[in-house]
């Protein structure tokens, strides 16, 4: 055979290549294949997919010569180089591999290539037979079509042992004009799905919320500078938001996030641990850079340019916050370090100074130690008491048991609006209100919130509302008290130092009002702006559409959780997020952990800082996968693989 001119390997090179293919499938497949066409034709019509070579005019599908003399059809060997052959199973789903065909033409470059590549031969063309062909010939599965794409698809990444799962191929995009945006893999399956359908047939990427500007690559013009600069350049330029301009695709928005192309234990890497911390996308990577290069000063002391930039970047953050939580002012807005300095400051500083003994503070069972912590030290230490709302077997709130504890004295009821460790969403709006018509004042720790659904202060009512910036894909070591501004300026501080005054004498000493009263030193003024990049994001992609999206993912990775034997799911309240805490009979939680890690997967095992709620529910410690809106069918179904191994 002659050798192609196009600086592509020889075709007797290709043909080792698919003997290699060959040998790495079931037993029922040819294991060698012969340099001679005549001995394995099919090799020869693999090999010349590759090099363009024997293409049936106006087709684009390369000729098997021997299989035509014998009267068969023309076969499609791009997409099945096999003729029926079963391809070796994946980590998630069967099938054969992703191929070339299911791209399109020659000027369809894959997700994330360059411009101008072409993946298919010269003159190759997809046609509607094509499509219908190679639809019908490979069977449907859970998250892609199994085996892994061509050589062609992976470049010199390919790798027959380590099958690549994650391109898109026709098994779970939705065909031409359908106007289903999510494509969920056997939705039609699955019984609660024509609920769920409802909502998701709706979504769309639309326009930000009014009054909130998302991504603008250039500074308001209507916003004064905070001292004296004018409207000036922003440094990152939103483009479209993944690639997409309608619809939500998880698949394109997870390009956005850097760290989700690594390999861990050379498998790509899965991250379901958002509830712990979230991934950040390249935005805020870009934000912070740019910040440190260009922009990096103190802030509010000094008057020089890069104090001005630094200053302005900071407020502006402040005002996205507020805008991002619907308060009425950015003077209710104070940065600290995140949700566990938040609640502290409330105690330290509101706590200590109205709080007396004989008072009485209400938690819920479902708290993370951060939103217990604060509040047992404080009654040790003042002679209050710590009341406790109880949860029932599925770990919902019990608001008739709620009611009962209410009385005169009790001055505060701190409670989340998600459990971090089961993922219940409280009836927060009903708490707030029984707790104020109580004459109480209401904490609500939003740390898990925050990034699953709008959250809106005013209308939920809350005196402090909190969360933590590293939740919701911003950087770490930044977090927001929110708090109703006259109720903070009648505060006293809880820290002091430069900043938070107006006027300092050896004999008195008078403070700023909010929020600068409560930002005593330098803060973390960087983080505090990428925290802003990171509200633009989701803000852009709609906290709603992020909600509904999260929610069908959920209820997709629960009824597969649940199908696995000797799986317990703990915490089955009927509204969630997107926390799916379990154990799994005959292992301890650890090795769970362990054995997805081997796999990729990055999930949290242990008591997840919520000892009370795990020993309520009868457990110590659970395996926690929780999601984010870059996770994906395909990521469920990598874990639910991997735990009906340890099973077999």
């Amino acid at each position: 055979m002659s050798t192609n001119t196009n600086n592509l390997p020889p075709v007797e090179a290709l043909q080792a290549l698919a003997n290699q293919l060959f040998n790495a499938l079931p037993e029922e497949a040819p294991k060698e294949v012969s340099f001679d066409p005549y001995e394995h034709p099919r090799a020869t019509a693999f090999a010349k997919s590759i090099t363009g070579e024997g293409v049936v005019p106006g087709v684009g599908v390369p000729v098997d010569e021997a299989w035509v003399q014998s009267g068969g059809p023309a076969p499609f060997a791009v997409s099945d180089p096999f003729n029926g052959i079963a391809a070796p199973p994946s980590a998630t789903g069967l099938g054969a591999s992703s191929s070339i065909a299911s791209y399109g033409n020659t000027n369809t470059a894959l997700p994330g290539a360059g411009e101008g590549n072409n993946y298919l031969p010269p003159g190759y063309e997809q046609t509607k037979s094509d499509q219908s062909t190679l639809n019908g010939g490979v069977p449907a599965s859970v998250a892609g079509s199994g085996a892994s794409p061509s050589y062609v698809h992976q470049q010199d990444n390919f790798s027959i042992k380590e099958p690549v799962t994650s391109f898109p191929d026709s098994n779970i995009d939705k065909p031409a004009g359908s106007k289903d945006i999510f494509a969920l893999p056997y939705a039609g399956e699955q019984a609660y799905w024509s609920d769920v359908e409802s909502i998701l047939k709706l979504i769309s990427i639309s326009d930000a919320p009014s009054g909130i500007s998302p991504l603008s690559p250039t500074a308001d013009v209507h916003t004064p500078s905070f001292y004296f600069l004018q409207s000036r350049e922003q440094p990152v330029q939103n483009g479209q938001l993944g690639g997409f301009t309608s619809g939500f695709d998880a698949y394109k928005i997870k390009r956005d996030f850097p760290i989700l192309n690594e390999k861990v234990n050379g498998k790509s890497l899965v991250w379901l641990d958002n509830a712990a911390t979230t991934q950040k996308p390249q935005l805020v990577i870009d934000r912070l850079s740019y910040f440190y290069r260009q922009e990096n000063s103190n802030i509010h002391r000094a008057a020089h340019e890069l104090a001005a930039r630094a200053t302005d970047a900071y407020e502006a953050a402040r005002k996205k916050v507020q805008q991002f939580l619907g308060a009425k002012s950015p003077n209710e807005i104070i940065f600290v370090r995140g949700a566990t300095e938040a609640i502290n400051l409330v105690a330290q500083s509101w706590g200590d100074q109205y709080l007396k003994a004989g008072d009485e503070i209400i938690v819920s069972h479902l708290e993370h130690h951060a939103n217990i912590v604060p509040w047992k030290r404080l009654a040790d230490k003042k002679g209050l008491t710590l009341k406790v709302i109880p949860v029932d077997d599925d770990g919902q709130i019990l608001l008739s048991e709620y009611a009962k504890l209410l009385s005169s004295n009790t001055k505060l009821v701190a409670f989340t609006q998600v459990s971090n460790a089961l993922g219940t969403v409280t009836p927060a709006e009903q708490i707030v209100a029984m707790a104020h018509a109580a004459g109480a004042k209401v904490l609500v720790d939003g740390a898990q919130s925050v990034s699953h659904m709008p959250v809106n202060v005013q209308a939920l009512d809350a005196d402090w509302f909190v969360f933590s910036g590293h939740k919701v894909f911003g950087p770490t070591g930044i977090g927001v008290v929110y708090g109703k501004e006259a109720l903070l300026n009648e505060t006293e501080p809880w820290q002091g130092g430069g900043n938070m005054i107006q006027d300092v004498t050896f004999e008195k000493i008078q403070y700023h009002k909010a929020p600068n009263r409560f930002e005593a030193g330098t803060g973390n003024i960087a983080d505090a702006v990428g925290l802003g990049a990171a509200i633009d994001y989701v803000t852009q992609l709609g906290m709603a559409n992020i909600n509904a999206y999260e929610h069908a993912l959920l209820e997709y990775a629960t009824y597969h959780l649940t199908q696995v034997p000797g799986v317990r799911l703990i915490g089955t309240a009927a509204h969630k997020a997107s926390v799916l805490s379990f154990t799994l009979k005959g292992y301890s939680n650890d090795d769970v952990g362990k054995a997805l890690n081997r796999e990729g997967i990055a999930v949290r095992t242990g008591h997840h800082c919520a000892q009370p709620i795990l020993r309520r529910m009868g457990v110590e410690t659970t395996v926690r996968p929780s999601l984010a809106f870059y996770n994906t069918c395909e990521d469920v179904d990598r874990l639910i693989s991997v735990l009906k191994g340890l099973v077999r």
